[in-house]
């Protein structure tokens, strides 16, 4: 069948990528419908088989010429720990075959998992890395938590590598390390002067940092979040973290868990205090006239954070969901034109392949296939 093939072809090309990467330049070609696809957090079959039944794929394996698509980051560490092999290898695969795509046809941020690879596991090798998650498993008392902090103190906590950077080894930091160095990874995407494409939501104070700017429409935001990014590349010796402050504080012994653009989650202020510390923003501090689309967050995570501002406490997996701000924000499923921010991440790896729907950057709508 045509979709068994297509769907060959992608796995075969993503796997020579993961060995291989070469990085084709831009071909300039026209793309009639643009795409953006939530944190492709799931195996490398799971990922192609949604975007083979949204359309996309290719007979080639690569995504179809006429289509655009954007990643909004997160492209490693899911599932149990009997996934973690497979996780590994599979995240590695996923990011390099949307890389060997032209970049003016696959455009690609990074979220925090893809930096974690050059900031909190800058420095580890394989073999240290799985002596820390072994040590983490055995953290049950706050001695044995202070020692494992000691030993590894660009870790936040021992719960970090068990639960969150969980699928780690020194390919996926010199995969990561050189689409930073080649401009070939983003922190955001302008797909509209009003549409902006980031991975966790960026505020005004989060803008602030950047320095004043003529105007905050998409296309100005996305270009200093990249320039500012770029920059902090230039500076960076290739080992150990790269630094993103004060955009972004990666997570340490020292310093706690990870806080900023990269990690924040929109947050109903009448449940709890939304600032830094917390890892909490009030959506009603973006800036205004932009539509902000975002991974980062699933369904049921907003749903807790949100409270009244849902319309259902009940959680949904695969769906795109919009928050309306103004007198009165609401919290929804699919999306609408009136809507502040858009959700991508419908949790990919508990979903099965159909349900998982993708955002058309164009109708601003749930893609449908064509």
């Amino acid at each position: 069948m045509a979709g068994d093939r297509r769907f060959v072809a992608a796995r075969l090309r993503a796997h020579e990528d993961a060995i291989a990467l070469r990085l084709p330049p831009p071909d300039g070609v026209s793309r009639s419908f643009n795409v953006a696809i939530g944190d492709p957090q799931a195996s490398l079959a799971m990922f192609l088989r949604v975007l083979d039944l949204n359309g996309l794929l290719g007979e080639d394996g690569r995504i179809r010429r006429e289509v655009g698509l954007v990643s909004l980051g997160d492209h490693f560490d899911w599932g149990s720990p009997d996934d973690r092999e497979t996780a590994t290898a599979d995240g590695t695969c996923i990011l390099a075959w949307l890389a060997a795509h032209p970049p003016d046809q696959v455009q690609i941020i990074v979220g925090n998992h893809d930096l974690a690879r050059v900031a909190e596991l800058g420095s580890f090798s394989d073999a240290q890395f799985l002596e820390a998650r072994t040590l983490a498993e055995t953290c049950v008392s706050p001695n044995r938590v202070a020692e494992f902090l000691e030993r590894h103190p660009s870790l936040a906590s021992p719960a970090v590598i068990l639960n969150d950077y969980t699928c780690f080894d020194v390919r996926q930091r010199a995969l990561v390390s050189k689409l930073l160095r080649l401009r070939r990874v983003r922190l955001a995407v302008a797909a509209a002067p009003d549409l902006l494409l980031v991975h966790a939501g960026v505020t005004n104070d989060d803008l602030a940092h950047l320095g004043p700017l003529e105007a905050y429409d998409a296309p100005r935001i996305a270009n200093a979040l990249n320039q500012f990014l770029d920059e902090r590349v230039s500076r960076w010796k290739g080992e150990g973290a790269l630094d993103l402050a004060p955009l972004h504080q990666f997570g340490s012994a020292r310093d706690g868990e990870p806080r900023g653009i990269l990690a924040h989650r929109p947050a109903n202020p009448e449940l709890k205090m939304t600032n830094r510390a917390s890892r909490r923003y009030d959506p009603r501090t973006l800036p205004s006239g932009v539509t902000q689309v975002i991974g980062h967050i699933n369904d049921k995570k907003c749903r807790e954070l949100m409270g009244n501002w849902a319309e259902s406490p009940k959680h949904e997996l695969g769906v795109l969901r919009g928050l309306k701000l103004g007198a009165s924000p609401r919290y929804h499923s699919r999306c609408d034109d009136e809507d502040r921010l858009v959700f991508v991440d419908g949790a990919m790896n508990l979903v099965a392949p159909f349900e998982y729907e993708l955002f058309d950057l164009e109708l601003r709508q749930r893609l449908i296939p064509r």
